[in-house]
């Protein structure tokens, strides 16, 4: 996505002739509607752009954010009063242009994407009071009835400043009637004071840790943008454990030097126990954390504190971006190229794109860091619409690791294992020398399918399209895409053979079985998002990794983020093909990243490291590619092959899903919308074709692919053609604009 289309939408947020009292006036609910309504100011309110508002919505109370003035489309006789200001910062004019941006860009209703710029409403409540007790100086001691819990409050009044009643009470012992009778009678006076801010300011004096030449080069760029101002866009490009994160801490520390508010996107923000813990080091205090695991408590006051500009770091998952941010300077999104930062239900987006648009809004810089950057991203660079900065070492002496390739086709493992002879030998060397290793399979579960030998039948969710995962830990099988879970059955449900049921395929754990198995004096640890939930799990694997308690850890993707080991230093991916079948346009990309990420977690520290990718195709150019070190290579093969067929970044994608809960009708209008496609030049539309999952979560699915020329206006194109056919309200048609999954 090219930043240059990061345009306001909002024609009534800089209107001179709309200050404070106007009678009329536009506002937009948090809702999926296509816009913002009408409505009157009574006498006696101000009212100004981005200010919340409590209002009228057929039969029930709504909150929105005043727009601008009023459309003027329906009669002033027929518009309802607003009720009131709420008791909050006002909204940017910033935040509610890009709420707009995203709504055309994404082509989802105004409203829709407010509602996740609004996304906790109590935090538009007024804040609840905090009052504090302190001695009354001018009142007579003498005029008062003294009993002994009296005496003791006043006492520990005297040697303390303003306290809580609850310390009070806790400190004397007293009751809260003896403090209410205290205040009632003069003695003590009650105080209402300023919530603290929940978040300490960073301190911005601790002094940076040494960097290479080559970090403080690249340092001193990002940071002279800040510096700078305006909007940029860089490429943090550094391979893995080059110390990227040192890197960008400092163009934080330069925006917050300014005043300024800083957000950090990560893909999986529940998982950075170890990003978390660098923070603190480098800047004294914990950021404003906003991810699924935050309390509501907690969420209400970092909403509030982001807005009012107290908040002066945020790190989150895609959703931080949307906050209503009083001051942003800088944005930061880490590994860029996580398909994680993709949004695929609700308002469907990508949150690297909009975290550009974003900052070309708010003309401010964003830095995007990886060591694997997407297609997109290196598109960009090369056409010069981004800069780069890019780190070829590691940091200190650590060195890249060295990668073998094994082909399971002669390096056999033994019937129903997974391990080969010599990804075993090797790891019998690497306990021996007292280091660590891990072992990587990107599949959650013991198998990935029950079948039944006896007659063939296959465990199938009930909801969705896809084959139940056998969870032998917990004793249930799972589907992974809607949470169905069902008991592991003893006999076949379909012809009742008992003994039959086998699993198909290796899961994490069923490696784990093979390998305490295998090695029995070692301690193996399995680490998926099963079992990893949140930042306290996740900082508690890497504290036990950290002690040497572990000596083989066992994982998904959730691994592959990060993570720095210093005695971890062979990693065996047990299944390197896996992900590369299918007609994903981004299978390779996607494998090459995810498998070099995973890579670079072995040979961290002073020890020298070695990956061992097991495969059953080791001409494929992904592994090649691996092997070679030669990422260029790759992306060159890569964006050749997707310019012949005009794929992105050469060309354009959406996709149209159609969905509900009965067949015949999204076939019905499946067809109706197939009949309407547009046709002409550098354009090309695929389907109706049932999804890959044709069934998600009780819902059938059929698809459209849109493919464009780079020049085809996208969203208006869409937008004429849905507009000329009538779905039932049944059925959901939903958008995709540059579309990252195809299941």
């Amino acid at each position: 996505m090219s930043a240059a289309k990061a345009t306001s939408g909002n024609l009534f947020a800089d209107d001179p002739a709309f200050q404070v009292t106007a009678q009329t006036i536009s506002v937009l609910p948090p809702l999926p509607l296509a816009g913002p309504y009408d409505y009157l100011v009574p006498e006696g309110i101000s009212v100004a752009p981005g200010d919340f508002v409590e209002i009228p919505l057929g039969r029930q109370n709504q909150r929105g954010v005043v727009w601008g003035p009023a459309k003027g489309d329906v009669e002033s006789s027929k518009l309802r009063e607003i009720y009131g200001v709420l008791p909050t910062e006002p909204m940017a004019d910033v935040t509610r242009r890009f709420v707009d941006w995203v709504s055309a860009y994404t082509m989802a209703p105004q409203g829709a994407v407010l509602r996740m710029a609004m996304s906790v409403p109590d935090a538009l409540e007024a804040p609840k009071p905090i009052f504090r007790f302190t001695l009354n100086a001018d009142f007579d001691a003498a005029s008062l009835r003294m009993t002994p819990p009296r005496k003791r409050v006043l006492a520990f009044l005297a040697d303390h400043p303003p306290m809580e009643q609850g310390d009070i009470l806790r400190e004397t012992g007293a009751g809260a009637s003896v403090v209410k009778g205290l205040v009632e009678a003069g003695a003590v006076q009650r105080l209402m004071v300023t919530p603290p801010s929940p978040f300490d300011l960073p301190d911005l004096e601790i002094p940076r840790p040494d960097l290479s030449d080559e970090q403080t080069a690249a340092a001193d760029a990002l940071c002279a943008q800040v510096e700078r101002g305006g909007f940029s866009c860089t490429l943090l490009d550094g391979i893995t454990g080059s110390g990227k994160t040192e890197v960008y801490f400092e163009p934080i520390r330069a925006a917050l030097a300014q005043g300024k508010q800083v957000v950090v996107l990560l893909p999986e923000i529940a998982l950075s126990a170890q990003w978390l813990q660098r923070f603190r080091d480098r800047f004294g205090v914990n950021p404003a954390l906003w991810h699924s695991e935050v309390g509501q408590a907690r969420r209400r006051d970092t909403w509030r504190a982001v807005a009012d500009g107290s908040a002066k770091l945020v790190v989150g998952a895609r959703s931080a971006l949307f906050l209503p941010y009083h001051d942003l300077g800088l944005i930061v999104v880490d590994e860029e190229h996580e398909h994680a930062f993709k949004q695929e239900d609700g308002v469907i987006y990508h949150a690297r794109d909009m975290a550009v648009a974003r900052a070309h809004l708010g003309n401010i810089p964003v830095v995007l860091a990886s060591a694997t950057p997407s297609l997109e991203t290196l598109a960009n660079v090369e056409a010069g619409r981004y800069q780069r900065v890019e780190l070829g070492s590691r940091h200190g002496a650590a060195v890249l690791p060295s990668v073998e390739i094994i082909d399971i086709r002669s390096d056999k493992p033994e019937r129903n294992r997974w391990i080969t002879p010599t990804l075993k030998k090797r790891l019998v060397e690497t306990f021996a020398s007292g280091e660590q290793a891990m072992l990587f399979l990107n599949r959650r579960g013991y198998a990935p399918l029950t079948l039944c030998r006896a007659c063939g039948h296959r465990f199938q969710c009930p909801n969705c399209t896809a084959w139940l995962v056998e969870h032998r830990a917990w004793g249930k099988l799972q589907c992974h895409h809607c949470g169905y879970q069902a008991k592991a059955p003893d006999t076949c449900p379909e012809c009742g053979a008992e003994g039959k049921l086998a699993p198909c395929g290796p899961g994490v754990e069923r490696l784990f079985e093979e390998a305490v198995e295998t090695f029995p004096d070692i301690r193996v640890e399995v680490a998926t998002s099963d079992n990893i939930m949140g930042p306290k799990a996740a900082a508690e694997l890497v504290k036990r990794v950290h002690n040497h308690e572990v000596d083989l850890l066992i994982g998904t993707q959730i691994l592959a983020k990060g993570y720095h080991f210093p005695m971890l230093t062979l990693v065996g991916v047990v299944d390197a093909d896996l992900g590369l079948a299918g007609g994903d346009l981004r299978a390779a990309e996607r494998s090459y990243q995810l498998l070099t990420q995973v890579a670079g977690r072995a040979g961290r520290g002073d020890r020298p490291g070695t990956v061992i990718l097991q495969t059953a195709d080791p001409a494929n150019r992904v592994i090649k590619a691996i092997a070679a070190g030669d990422r260029n290579a790759f992306n060159e093969v890569e964006l050749s092959q997707r310019m012949t067929h005009g794929m992105p970044p050469h060309g354009r994608l959406a996709a149209l899903i159609i969905s509900g809960k009965k067949e015949n009708e999204v076939d019905e209008a499946a067809w109706r919308i197939g009949r309407a496609a547009p046709r002409g030049d550098g354009l090309m539309i695929l389907g109706p074709a049932p999804a890959p999952l044709s069934l998600l979560r009780g819902r059938y699915r059929r698809r459209f692919l849109i493919r464009a020329d780079k020049g085809v206006k996208m969203q208006a194109l869409i937008h004429d053609w849905l507009s000329k056919v009538k779905t039932p309200g049944s059925v959901r048609v939903q958008v995709d604009i540059d579309p990252y999954s195809f299941m």
